[in-house]
């Protein structure tokens, strides 16, 4: 869901840096073979995606859910010359459709692919992170946050998607509504947690900004 009108959002796009070509072809590719092309991040989000990680220029990048491969590798533009950025995502269907895309790109060699559960694969980099994304399932958002944040450099920083969840987040909680829950919770912990600054930003379904203190 997009907060702005349709209008304002593409004057925003046409005023903003374009996609290379070959993030294009992923997006054109997702939307024609994959499920719910809405979750890919797409020419906007993924412009700001890039510009935020060549403003950090990080050592290591976590990405949790990775989807068809579009925000990793806008998120790789940002990356030190032998810099590693791992992501995962448990559907082991986009395993090769991601793959194909990264192998085509300039940072084929600096990303790392990890298939299963992000619970249980961080906790086994030995690594620390200076820019993390999360944009995977919303129930596990602050098991996520838990297992990531002992492992963030001072001054790193955490993205976090949809975190207005197309403003059910104002909205009554539906029975069984896991995710909304979630989503309340993480939002409220980001919010009171010390040993971050957290700003929320209304693009497209809420994006988080959550910068590690020094």
């Amino acid at each position: 869901m997009d907060f702005l009108s349709e209008s304002i959002i593409e004057y925003c796009e046409n005023h903003s840096e374009k996609e290379p070509e070959y993030l294009a072809k992923l997006n054109r590719e997702t939307h024609q073979k994959v499920l719910q092309p809405r979750m890919l991040s797409g020419h906007y989000q993924g412009r700001l995606l890039s510009l935020i990680s060549k403003l950090v220029n990080p050592q290591n990048i976590l990405e949790i859910g990775t989807y068809t491969g579009y925000s990793a590798l806008c998120l790789a533009e940002g990356l030190q010359t032998n810099g590693k950025l791992h992501t995962i995502d448990i559907n082991e269907e986009l395993f090769d459709f991601q793959q194909k895309y990264f192998q085509e790109s300039e940072y084929k060699d600096q990303i790392i692919q990890h298939l299963g559960d992000a619970t249980k694969i961080i906790p086994q980099l030995n690594l620390k992170f200076d820019l993390v994304f999360i944009d995977a399932d919303k129930p596990n958002y602050p098991n996520y946050f838990e297992t990531i944040i002992d492992k963030m450099n001072p001054g790193g920083l955490i993205l976090s998607d949809n975190v207005l969840w197309s403003g059910k987040v104002l909205e009554e909680v539906k029975r069984n509504d896991f995710s909304t829950e979630a989503l309340l919770k993480y939002n409220k912990m980001l919010a009171e947690d010390d040993r971050i600054e957290t700003v929320i930003l209304p693009l497209r379904d809420g994006l988080t900004l959550s910068r590690v203190k020094n």
